[in-house]
């Protein structure tokens, strides 16, 4: 598997190696040693969770608070998704900036992004199957989220607005200038 920082160096590109031939495909999708070697920390999943979507919807953007904050690992089981991270780090170099890749079917490229960064996606094909890796429960009580056109984040999330399909929650989020509920830089939140 081969690991790749981005940008924004905590958020990381996860390709695995493909081996395939006439009769199909055959590719190890997380390796906990590998990662946490990479990472320098390690990583506990606790859940996996799944969602099936058609083109257009928007999910996110999306995080939990501490001390529920979640580390992702995100990828693509069919179809396409623009998949998104800002970071929500108050006092990062990198705060208010975002990651934008492609995760498909087809590239199989999986994205980490760590606790401290709030997380969306919108889906680019129909009947997308979406998967995901966290590592903390979901608490009802700690999660939040973020306007996902917020002008200050400037999402390119390449689909005409009018084509959009999101859920009143997400409809009703707030900008990160309105919200106090952030991370601060440097604070380890896997303590």
């Amino acid at each position: 598997m081969k690991f790749t920082r981005t940008k924004i160096p905590d958020v990381v590109i996860c390709e695995p190696v493909i081996h395939g031939d006439s009769r199909g495909y055959f590719v190890e999708t997380f390796r906990a040693d590998k990662l946490e070697k990479f990472l320098g920390y390690k990583i506990n999943f606790s859940q996996d969770n799944e969602s099936k979507s058609s083109y257009g919807v928007l999910r996110g953007l999306h995080y939990q608070l501490a001390p529920h904050a979640q580390t992702k690992l995100v990828r693509v089981i069919q179809g396409k998704v623009l998949d998104v991270a800002v970071d929500i780090r108050v006092g990062s170099p990198t705060f208010g900036e975002h990651i934008a890749v492609e995760l498909s079917s087809q590239n199989k490229k999986q994205l980490l992004i760590p606790r401290g960064f709030a997380h969306g996606f919108v889906v680019l094909e129909n009947d997308t199957i979406f998967a995901y890796k966290v590592d903390n429960y979901y608490s009802q009580k700690s999660d939040r989220g973020l306007a996902y056109d917020d002008k200050a984040l400037n999402i390119d999330w390449k689909i005409d607005a009018s084509k959009l399909q999101l859920s009143k929650k997400d409809t009703m989020q707030p900008t990160i200038k309105e919200t106090s509920d952030l991370f601060e830089y440097g604070v380890n939140y896997y303590a």
